[in-house]
């Protein structure tokens, strides 16, 4: 199974994440790809199982970058359907918009259709990051990134 971490990153904090995400989900036997949001192509998508995305958080929600990913996939509106998605994100502060940042990028997936999973435990939408990965952030997206993967694999049930 295939998963695509993309990610938006200007000072390193969200790279940081996907990057522990990304190297999670291969401790899990996944096929993962790790990129630069610019990097991927809307058509891209449609070749993962798993899709999730990251992005720092500006005035409240997700970066153009992301944004423009997510805009143009309409094209293939209908075609990610029963893909697993998840999101995360990181911003300055406490309450400096990480959730509605996340919740942006899980809107987007479920108008797609895809199947998204909420933790009772974590950071309840996707890990998120003040300021910096520290170790409550590090921690949270190591479990998301099991969590994610045992997802991918009761579908294969």
């Amino acid at each position: 199974m295939k998963v695509l971490v993309a990610y938006y990153s200007r000072t390193g904090t969200t790279k940081k994440m996907a990057e522990i995400i990304s190297n999670s989900l291969k401790e899990q036997d996944l096929e993962v790809v790790l990129a630069s949001v610019e990097k991927v192509k809307p058509k891209d998508l449609l070749s993962f199982e798993g899709i999730i995305i990251g992005s720092p958080t500006y005035y409240g929600t997700l970066s153009f970058e992301v944004k423009k990913l997510l805009d143009e996939s309409v094209a293939f509106h209908g075609s990610l359907d029963g893909k697993a998605g998840g999101a995360f994100s990181s911003a300055a502060n406490i309450a400096g918009g990480n959730e509605t940042t996340v919740l942006s990028i899980l809107e987007a997936m479920l108008i797609h259709g895809m199947i998204i999973q909420g933790d009772p435990k974590g950071d309840h939408y996707g890990p998120v990051a003040i300021g910096e990965v520290d170790k409550r952030a590090q921690t949270n997206c190591i479990r998301f990134a099991k969590r994610f993967a045992q997802l991918l694999k009761r579908g294969r049930e």
